[in-house]
């Protein structure tokens, strides 16, 4: 069992320091994850990477609900994504950490978005995608242990990729008021939120997309090389974090489905009640 799940983006494909790290197959109803669970920081963890072993998995081919949905059955209530982004303003510079308070999704509609549909209708709360409790502790670590400037707060503009912006989209996001660019936030952060879980991200400036006239236009290469610079600085502060967080959340996440679930309780199909007992089981009749 682990207290603490991470998601690591590009360039995090492992997490250094688990003691005792052993892969865990998770067979769930949307398909097989495999975190590594042991011991990171005195407390026991579990660690996906979201783009597999050698990068294979495209962003929108992750499979997000699998992969929270295997957190949460291994006992993780809290969550953290780490990502690599391109700045959308100055002041967010490469080298930089964000720790975001907003996400736009501005992703097509591809990308299985919700654990739940026919026979249960759920509707959570998504006005602040990120748990407040855990962003906090999370900027306070950040600060204390990366050695990186770290910005609290910011809009996260989630696109589709797997292509980069190009220069005109790039300045519409601007002008909308965003903060960083990325591929990877959502669903995640939708599927944690129905999944009862505390929720935070932590994302590591690469580049400053195409806007910035004094840039080179980001390409993969860039993000990698930026990405390993900074990888050192995320592991200190989700090490650091581990230190700060309290035993038990204080927060209202994990009961993010205690008024959210529109569908009439006792007319859930047992077949679904079954399938996702481990969301849902304590909210219907038994």
């Amino acid at each position: 069992m682990a207290e603490i799940g991470f998601i690591g983006g590009s360039g995090l494909y492992r997490l250094d320091g688990i003691a005792g790290a052993r892969q865990v197959p998770v067979e769930t109803p949307f398909g097989q994850a495999a975190p590594v669970v042991g011991e990171f920081g005195g407390r026991e963890v579990a660690f996906v990477s979201r783009h597999g072993t050698g990068h294979r998995v495209p962003p929108a081919g992750i499979p997000a609900r699998a992969n929270v949905y295997a957190l949460k059955s291994l006992g993780v209530r809290r969550l953290v994504g780490v990502s690599a982004v391109g700045s959308l303003r100055r002041s967010y510079e490469p080298g930089h950490l964000v720790v975001p308070d907003q996400i736009v999704d501005w992703t097509r509609g591809g990308r299985p978005a919700s654990f739940f549909g026919e026979d249960l209708v759920v509707h959570v709360s998504l006005a602040d995608p990120y748990c407040g409790e855990l962003r906090d502790a999370l900027v306070t670590a950040a600060r204390d242990a990366s050695g990186a400037p770290v910005h609290d707060g910011g809009t996260y503009i989630c696109i589709e990729g797997p292509q980069f912006s190009t220069r005109a989209e790039s300045e519409l996001y601007r002008s909308f008021g965003m903060d960083v660019i990325g591929m990877t936030a959502m669903p995640e952060a939708r599927l944690a939120r129905e999944a009862e879980l505390c929720y935070a991200g932590v994302a590591l400036v690469t580049d400053y997309d195409c806007w910035h006239p004094g840039e080179d236009a980001v390409d993969a290469d860039l993000v990698a090389g930026r990405m390993a610079e900074n990888v050192r600085a995320a592991e200190q502060a989700l090490a650091a974090l581990i230190r700060k967080l309290p035993e038990e959340p204080g927060c209202a996440c994990g009961e993010a489905l205690a008024h959210a679930i529109i569908t009439d309780r006792a007319a859930v199909p047992s077949v679904v009640a079954e399938r996702l007992g481990l969301l849902v089981g304590r909210y219907l009749p038994q």
